[in-house]
């Protein structure tokens, strides 16, 4: 059964999008959180792209005393030695960017020109979501995150995506997600032969312009290769 749209801010760069770009937001934050990362990209560089920003659905979250928030997954822990993620909200999230995926299709935009990004809880998504998608995706953008349940990967990563660029970026006074951690993630999937860009920035958990630019650059490559 397909999970249920979300909802979500959309914003096109061109009359008839000829490629997508699907961005989740952080813990907490709702997709209107990086709309205006938009406008910071030389949308020229670019073909007619279609940004999808959805609202990750309410759930409690452990590590913060069970409130009720927009999130992902919940976080059971602040111990980063083990697992952190609920495993069944991972699925259930990445279920729900398959049916965004699914749209896309249906409006005429194939997984091969669909890039999958987010940042944080987000970028957890994108890559797991990316990673074990049955077709080949354009790319993965994963900025101030880690690979969850990485346990799980070797046996269910889509061939399609062995292949698949990935560009994860972080921060080296994050607070939030260490910047080490965010290295095992990455170190994991390059001696998993992934392609993987790895880009180290003079901030906290949030993006710089320096950042911004580079996202831009490799956001023109996978989208006009």
């Amino acid at each position: 059964m397909t999970a249920p749209l979300l909802p979500a801010v959309e914003i096109a760069s061109g009359a008839n999008p000829t490629h997508a770009v699907i961005w989740m937001h952080g813990l907490g934050a709702d997709g209107h959180d990086f709309e205006p990362v938009v406008d910071e990209l030389d949308l020229d560089r670019l073909p007619p792209t279609r940004f999808v920003f959805p609202h990750a659905p309410e759930r409690a979250v452990t590590i913060n005393g069970g409130y009720v928030m927009r999130a992902w997954y919940d976080i059971l822990t602040m111990d980063f030695s083990g697992r952190r993620e609920d495993a069944a909200g991972v699925i259930e999230s990445a279920a729900q960017i398959e049916a965004l995926i699914a749209r896309e299709n249906a409006r005429g935009i194939p997984d091969s020109r669909i890039v999958l990004a987010g940042f944080s809880q987000g970028g957890a998504i994108a890559l797991h979501t990316g990673l074990r998608h049955r077709a080949r995706l354009a790319g993965i953008l994963a900025l101030s995150t880690y690979l969850p349940l990485a346990d799980t990967l070797a046996a269910e990563a889509s061939e399609a995506n062995r292949s698949v660029p990935v560009f994860m970026a972080h921060g080296e006074a994050d607070p939030v997600i260490p910047q080490a951690f965010s290295r095992q993630s990455a170190d994991f999937l390059l001696a998993a032969g992934y392609p993987l860009a790895w880009r180290s920035y003079r901030m906290e958990h949030s993006l710089c312009m320096e950042e911004l630019r580079d996202i831009e650059l490799w956001l023109a490559g996978v989208l006009t290769a």
